[in-house]
């Protein structure tokens, strides 16, 4: 049996995010025959733009970016909220994800996002237009995948997410339920 890879996307890339920490939860809580990778550099690849995105111009950090999520069976976005919405550079990684339109590289594959945010509804906002995003670009968004923690800054003041019992329980089931929908055939 082979392993099912899941690709995670911070959208923070402050160095003591709680969304990179939840993702580095779910890569140490992944079950058996599941990986999930931390994809790192969501901040080297340049704002989308058509001029680059060009057979002799694509930046070195989109390629990788793109050979990375296309290598994947399935993607997990965390994302906290930033003035009520998504981040830029998660987005951005969106964006680039989404070219060549109709063929990009998260077409088809199953793709949760989850998050923690300081509010009180755990960046639910920034989650449902990551959502948006991420199918339009042509992912299989699993909507009734979710997670929304809140008060992110006083949860994870002095505790780690994977040492958070209720976050961990939910973050391990997350990943299953991304990793089993790779199993299933792909809606034409």
């Amino acid at each position: 049996m082979s392993t099912v890879r899941i690709l995670a996307l911070v959208g923070s890339l402050r160095s003591g995010s709680h969304n990179r920490q939840l993702a580095e939860a779910a890569v140490a809580l992944a079950p058996e025959g599941v990986e999930v990778e931390l994809f790192e550099g969501l901040a080297d690849i340049p704002y989308y733009n058509e001029d680059i995105d060009t057979e002799a111009d694509v930046p070195a950090a989109a390629v990788r970016f793109r050979e990375s999520a296309a290598a994947a069976d399935g993607v997990i976005l965390f994302s906290p909220e930033y003035n009520g919405t998504i981040p830029a550079v998660l987005k951005n990684a969106i964006d680039w994800a989404s070219r060549p339109m109709g063929s990009g590289v998260f077409v088809g594959k199953p793709l949760a996002v989850v998050g923690t945010a300081y509010g009180q509804y755990g960046g639910v906002w920034a989650q449902d237009e990551a959502k948006k995003s991420a199918g339009i670009a042509g992912a299989t968004v699993l909507s009734d995948v979710s997670l929304s923690i809140a008060e992110s800054v006083v949860r994870f003041a002095e505790t780690h997410p994977r040492e958070d019992s209720e976050v961990a329980e939910k973050i391990a089931a997350v990943v299953a339920q991304v990793a089993e929908a790779t199993k299933q055939p792909v809606a034409a």
